[in-house]
Formats: structure tokens, C-alpha cells, sequence
């Protein structure tokens, strides 16, 4: 008998959590999609675990009804949806107007991702159902980046360079008239060019300094 240490063959068991956290989301992603594919009313548990190659039963295990089944697809798609501190404030640089063009495209860039437009669509469909999906898809999306916006116009007001008396406020009104425009279009399904973006973004960027500059 020879001494030679043969490779050892993964042995079946269980799998990883990392499979396990794969093929979860797995499920969550297929559901989503199916959901708005169909709708509410009309997506199926059945439906959806065959498109994912699971029992009924396994999904059931994991959500006992159709509404936990959608709150969790929901839930993944939100918490994918917030952007880290890191990339927010990497739009800060030493030029008012363009630190201002960088929010607005980064939170553009953000609704035009497949999870952020898979996200707004189930939030314009199904939110009279779920008025809670619309506000924690807020909370975790926008509320971040308008923070950080009314922050950096406290600080460039109090050093001179601009003249605003209510942060918040105005950076609600940023998003408003930066965003909100191109984002309604883009997830309509219409297409907007990077050029005609960056053109919209920077005339609205004007318009707003416009009102925000010292007199």
C-alpha cells in the first residue's frame, strides 16, 4: 500500500453560508423580478419557486406568505440601495457648482442601476399597498446623500460663499429640481443620453446657485 496523500473530494453535506446566503438571494431577486412581472395580486409562491428551482415548501419554510415572501425581495433591494458615507462624500471638491453636479449625477447614477430601477418600479406599482416601502426606500436611498448636501451648504454659507438659512430645506429643493426631473424619465423607461443628463444636470446646478449666492 503505497503512502501517496491523495486530494480529498468535497464531501455532500450542507452548504456553505455563503452558498446558502447566495442562493437566498437567489430567491429574493427572482421574486422581484417576478413581482414586477406580474404584480402583486397575480405572482405566485408556485411561480416563483419554480423559477428558482426550490420546492414550495423550502420558500414556505423560509415565508410563510406571499406578503413576507415580498417585503424581504423589497428589503434586499432597499438595503442594496443605500450608497456608503465614503462614496457620498467623495463628491466634495474645491468647486461649489461642481461638488453640486457630482451629488446630483451620483444620485442619478444611483436610480439608473438595474437594482434601482427594479426598486422604483415596485415602489410606483405597489406603494398604495405598501406605503412603508416608499419611505424606508427613502431613508436608506436619498435621506444619506441629503444630509450631506445640507451639511455642505451650512459650511459654504457660513465661510461666505453662499447664502442659505434653511440646509435642509434647500437641499430637499436640490433634489427636487436636480433629480427628480431625469430620474422620473429614466425610470419611465425613456432613454436619456449621458450628455443630455450631464446638459440637465448642470442647468439645473446654475439655477439653483443662482438663488443660493451671496447678494
Amino acid at each position: 500500500m503505497d503512502n501517496i496523500t491523495r486530494p480529498s473530494r468535497p464531501r455532500a453535506g450542507r452548504p456553505t453560508r455563503e452558498q446558502a446566503e447566495a442562493r437566498q438571494h437567489e430567491l429574493l431577486d427572482t421574486a422581484l423580478d417576478h413581482f414586477l412581472d406580474k404584480g402583486f395580486e397575480m405572482a405566485t409562491i408556485e411561480a416563483i419557486a419554480q423559477a428558482v428551482g426550490m420546492t414550495k415548501r423550502t420558500v414556505y419554510a423560509r415565508y410563510p406568505d406571499k406578503v413576507a415572501l415580498f417585503r424581504a425581495a423589497v428589503n434586499l433591494a432597499i438595503e442594496r440601495y443605500s450608497t456608503p458615507p465614503e462614496r457620498i462624500e467623495a463628491t466634495k471638491c474645491d468647486d461649489i457648482e461642481q461638488t453640486l453636479r457630482n451629488v446630483g449625477r451620483l444620485r442619478i447614477n444611483h436610480v439608473m442601476s438595474p437594482n434601482g430601477l427594479k426598486l422604483q418600479r415596485i415602489i410606483a406599482t405597489e406603494s398604495y399597498r405598501f406605503p412603508d416601502i416608499f419611505y424606508s426606500a427613502y431613508e436608506n436611498g436619498a435621506t444619506p446623500t441629503v444630509k450631506f448636501l445640507a451639511k455642505y451648504l451650512q459650511d459654504e454659507t457660513e465661510a461666505g460663499r453662499l447664502s442659505i438659512t434653511e440646509p435642509m430645506r434647500a437641499a430637499t429643493t436640490f433634489m427636487s429640481m436636480v433629480v427628480s426631473g431625469p430620474a422620473r424619465i429614466i425610470v419611465s423607461g425613456n432613454y436619456m443620453s449621458e450628455t443630455e443628463i450631464d446638459a440637465r444636470v448642470s442647468f439645473a446646478v446654475r439655477m439653483f446657485l443662482d438663488g443660493a449666492r451671496p447678494r
